[in-house]
């Protein structure tokens, strides 16, 4: 299990100081088992002579082998996991609704019983990885769909050959901005990013290599300005949400997914849920009023009268 720490550190930077913000975001699975088994068989072995008879040696190896068999379930699940990862990302490549039956009957197969469990874990590391939610559309016939998290018209695969979705990165970092008062610096953006195992440099299994993807690609979609810190000598560089990020991200919902990898709630943030909230108002006014024109512009032209 890895911890990554997001702390409002003061730097040097024009970035205005934020509340802080620190708490763990799981990046792994750790599963413990108890020696259960053998502290039944020390137990087991006692005896009034202090001798053991054949078959209760057979019993306690017998019990001392179920985590064993436990373990092994798991490690089982666990593959069929990242094997359900891999089969729905290729259907969003293909942009192809995926049932129950076709997971079960290309993926899961034998472990159908453990079927939700499966595809719970797997939905959950599509989320915080990809930034991708797995919606059930058709709940008769088990029919799902693979939506890009927070609504954004990205799709993260434009300049991939193998079309890795890079939306949950792209996700990681708009929330590192906001949790640091809209602003972050170079230095803070790659301490989270290390500590998720992406280093500047060092091409990712995903992301490809993240340096040139954070401060060109991204920068280039509009979805983040990376900019030189004012006055800043020796020269250094600070993030900050693109115009396409304003458009298209709420910060509610933006805040609600870190509270969630976070094992909290948005309120747990008080200046970035205020924030959010001033976010929704001013989006759902722009909605009003954008229909409202749509309304007029509509109105006057049905009773405009053409001349003949």
């Amino acid at each position: 299990m890895e911890d990554v720490s997001i702390s409002g550190t003061p730097s040097s930077s024009q970035c205005p100081q934020s509340a802080s913000f620190s708490s763990t975001v799981t990046t792994g699975t750790s599963l413990s088992r108890s020696t259960e088994g053998s502290s039944i068989q020390e137990e087991m072995e006692k005896s009034d002579g202090g001798s053991t008879s054949q078959e209760e040696m057979e019993q306690s190896s017998t019990l001392q082998s179920l985590p064993d068999l436990e373990n092994l379930h798991i490690d089982l699940l666990d593959e069929k996991v990242e094997l359900l990862i891999n089969f729905l990302l290729q259907k969003y490549q293909m942009r192809e609704p995926v049932t129950k039956a076709d997971m079960i009957g290309n993926v899961v197969k034998e472990y159908k019983d453990d079927f939700l469990e499966i595809l719970r874990s797997a939905s959950e590391r599509m989320e915080l990885v990809f930034g991708l939610d797995v919606k059930e559309v058709d709940p008769i016939n088990h029919s799902y769909t693979l939506a890009n998290k927070l609504d954004l018209t990205y799709n993260g695969m434009l300049s991939d050959q193998q079309g890795m979705p890079k939306t949950g990165l792209l996700i990681i970092i708009l929330g590192v901005i906001f949790m640091k008062g809209n602003c972050a610096t170079e230095e803070e953006v790659w301490k989270v990013l290390n500590m998720m195992d992406i280093y500047s440099g060092r091409k990712h299994f995903i992301f490809g290599e993240p340096r040139r993807l954070i401060t060109s690609d991204l920068v280039m979609e509009k979805y983040l300005e990376y900019q030189q810190v004012p006055t800043s000598d020796p020269p250094r560089y600070e993030f900050l949400w693109g115009p396409r990020a304003y458009a298209e991200v709420s910060k509610m919902k933006l805040l609600e997914f870190l509270a969630k990898i976070h094992g909290t709630n948005p309120k747990s943030f008080p200046s970035q849920y205020e924030e959010a909230l001033r976010d929704e108002e001013e989006r759902a006014q722009a909605r009003i009023e954008a229909t409202a024109g749509t309304s007029a512009m509509a109105s006057a032209s049905s009773g405009f009268s053409h001349p003949y």
